[in-house]
């Protein structure tokens, strides 16, 4: 079957478009930004990438149209799909019709760390032997000698078969828990954004799941929904398909998430923590990890009366979270916790998350996708505990729909307050004015007079330039490509 995708070199479409290769079909997609590192892992699969959007790419038509839900009524593509009556999809959908049906689906939701999460529990399951399939919102890194990780981990996506490979990790006399009706495993990233635009529902309301983490909930993506309860209505359709025999796995103590259940649940709930005690010196949680190392880089997991210790390149408090979810999810299919916890002492983690890209002259340069005002603190945390002796620049730029509706404005200088220097990048057409915002919080606060914004990327690169010193540490953060940033700083610092 020929596929046609429209907005193929989003994070989820060219997962999808990677999947829909290994089930034999033929792809070619369509998209308006085609840059790496997605338009290269599509090209190496052979997947064919039209620039812009245009009705020539529907001709001769496809057998399929999956429709990306940044589509809209209007489009030209769009009118001659609909006037010619071609057959057409969401990708959620089509995910769930030609995937998923069979599946233990094993769904990874949360305003943050999702990509970070679904990679750790699909490292964690291949790790113990078993051929997860599994759909992640980013590219992986494979730091490993094992030639089967190297493999499976080479894309985004992953088809697999969901057995268990006795030859690998896992003991061959454990056994996997899964219902009698499936046949094997899949993990996904768990969006809430919607899934087309004549489908309006969460692209998660698709998948189904019988092992569901929700990871955190706060309000985001302000272009489709109206508040918080409009994301919990979401969040709750997909509590209400998760089977009595699954799992739901989430944090303690979320009060977002504990009003989503009060609308109802009929799943057992595994809660974690990384502060396991009350005052009182009750436990109040079913997992807990007890920091060994104030980065978060070495840590120990507890569940009942199992325990093991994680000792990874990885830092900060939320990725110690993500981690305990992970390990509770692999946990619940049957994976003992010495061996996920083995697993990710051996995880690099992903592309985009904290990620090294170059050294010059002993100034760290790392790239990370934060784009929400807790992602932000939550990255300068990690770095600021991990990167102790260093001091830290943040370059930020606001890029998601929700942040350039000024959303979350009057959180935005004090989520970089950890940074010792933080330049903001307002681009033009940033109508609430980023500069007054940033103006009116160091007037109100004497710990953000490190902050200065800037309308140019050259002027951002000069400002470094003349003002880095080795030992220091710059965390580039957007969730878009920042107009090429990374190359260009490192080139001019070199």
């Amino acid at each position: 079957m020929h596929i046609h995708i429209l907005g193929i070199c989003g994070t989820f479409m060219g997962s999808l478009a990677l999947l829909a290769r290994e089930l034999g079909h033929t792809v070619t997609g369509s998209d308006a930004n085609v840059y790496p590192p997605m338009s290269t892992q599509l090209e190496q699969a052979g997947v064919t990438i039209k620039d812009g959007y245009h009705i020539e790419h529907l001709q001769p038509a496809p057998d399929l149209v999956v429709v990306g839900n940044a589509m809209t009524r209007g489009m030209e593509v769009i009118e001659y799909m609909l006037d010619i009556g071609l057959r057409y999809t969401s990708g959620p959908q089509f995910l769930s019709e030609q995937v998923l049906q069979s599946r233990h689906v094993i769904a990874v939701s949360g305003t943050h760390g999702k990509t970070t999460t679904t990679t750790m529990l699909a490292w964690i399951l291949h790790y113990a032997g078993i051929d997860t399939g599994f759909l992640i919102g980013g590219v992986p890194l494979v730091d490993t000698t094992d030639k089967h990780l190297q493999k499976v981990f080479a894309h985004s996506s992953y088809l697999g078969s969901g057995s268990q490979d006795t030859q690998h990790h896992l003991d061959s006399s454990h056994t996997l828990n899964s219902h009698e009706t499936t046949s094997g495993y899949f993990v996904i990233e768990a969006d809430e954004y919607d899934s087309a635009f004549f489908d309006k529902r969460s692209k998660f309301v698709h998948y189904r799941p019988r092992t569901a983490i929700l990871n955190n909930l706060e309000f985001d993506h302000a272009d489709i929904f109206a508040d918080l309860a409009a994301i919990q209505t979401q969040f709750h359709h997909m509590v209400r398909m998760i089977p009595s025999s699954g799992k739901i796995i989430m944090p303690a103590k979320t009060k977002s998430l504990e009003d989503t259940l009060v609308k109802g649940v009929w799943t057992p709930i595994w809660r974690t923590s990384i502060t396991p005690t009350d005052s009182d010196g009750t436990v109040s949680c079913d997992w807990q990890a007890e920091l060994i190392s104030a980065d978060g880089g070495q840590f120990r997991v507890r569940f009942a009366k199992e325990q093991a210790v994680v000792e990874w390149s990885m830092s900060g408090l939320h990725n110690v979270n993500n981690a305990l979810v992970a390990i509770a999810a692999a946990y619940d299919i049957g994976v003992d916790i010495a061996t996920a916890c083995a697993a990710l002492s051996n995880f690099a983690g992903i592309k985009r998350r904290m990620e090294l890209i170059g050294e010059v002259n002993d100034i760290l340069i790392f790239d990370d996708f934060a784009h929400h005002p807790t992602a932000i603190s939550m990255t300068l945390d990690g770095a600021k505990k991990k990167l102790a002796n260093r001091r830290i620049w943040a370059i930020i730029e606001p890029r998601s729909n929700t942040m350039k509706m000024g959303i979350h404005q009057d959180r935005l200088a004090q989520s970089a307050a950890l940074a010792d220097l933080t330049l903001w990048y307002e681009p033009t057409g940033l109508e609430w004015g980023l500069k007054d915002v940033i103006e009116q919080a160091k007037d109100a606060h004497t710990d953000l007079q490190a902050q200065q914004v800037m309308s140019s990327i050259d002027d951002i690169i000069t400002h470094i330039q003349d003002n880095a010193q080795a030992g220091d540490a710059i965390v580039i953060m957007s969730n878009g490509s920042f107009e090429g940033i990374h190359e260009r700083l490192l080139a001019a610092l070199e």
